[in-house]
């Protein structure tokens, strides 16, 4: 399927015209806006249930459709918690967040996810779980994607993953970034690139990017393996 080259056109395509139309908000996980590609919020389940984490890390929260989605498979678990990290966490979506009956499994924190006070928090709570997993997806400009890879690398426990959103940017066409601090040649992608040619600790899962053909990750799932 991955080597059709007519479906792979139609993938490129989807892309690049749902994107205009920003078709990525049109869903709601739980009652609150996800911001994710269905694709790429099916993707993440699988490898919730398969590598069974018991603390899920984000950068990047937004409405907090993510931080229930997470939050929702670990109570189907039966454990864990998340820890969503933004510079902004604004009073009516933190409102909504916080009444929702998966917020007994989240926990904020407000500042960069570079920030070494954050991190430093970030790290204080990773030491008392045992399987971390770790999604990217604030600023997506070159150097802060680049530096939370290297500050997050190290929390991701053996046979977990981290996972790099919006790595599209590199795909899609430089008219869309216009207002924004990325474009090609300087968005996650980019950072991507240069993280894994200096850290052999992760791989990308392949398999992931053939079988979803349309995701806002490609290349992004990395899994650690040593």
């Amino acid at each position: 399927m991955a080597q059709d080259t007519r479906l792979k056109k139609a993938m490129r395509d989807f892309l690049t015209h749902s994107f205009a139309h920003k078709y990525s908000y049109n869903f709601d996980w739980l009652g609150r806006p996800i911001i994710q590609y269905p694709q790429d919020i099916v993707a993440m389940q699988e490898l919730v249930w398969r590598t069974k984490p018991d603390l899920i890390i984000e950068t990047g929260i937004a409405h907090g459709g993510s931080l229930i989605f997470y939050a929702s498979l670990l109570e189907l678990l039966g454990r864990g918690k998340v820890v969503g990290i933004d510079t902004d966490i604004r009073a009516h979506n933190k409102k909504e967040i916080e009444k929702h009956p998966m917020s007994k499994r989240i926990e904020m924190i407000q500042g960069s996810s570079t920030d070494e006070s954050v991190v430093g928090r970030v790290r204080a709570i990773a030491k008392r779980h045992k399987k971390i997993m770790v999604c990217l997806d604030s600023l997506h400009t070159h150097d802060h994607v680049l530096r939370e890879l290297e500050l997050y690398a190290p929390l991701v426990s053996l046979g977990s993953y981290m996972v790099v959103f919006d790595t599209i940017v590199e795909e899609l066409p430089d008219s869309y970034w216009s207002n924004r601090p990325w474009g090609k040649g300087a968005n996650p992608k980019t950072a991507l690139d240069v993280f894994l040619k200096k850290n052999k600790n992760f791989e990308v899962d392949k398999g992931m990017d053939q079988k979803l053909l349309i995701t806002v990750a490609r290349g992004g799932y990395l899994k650690k393996i040593r």
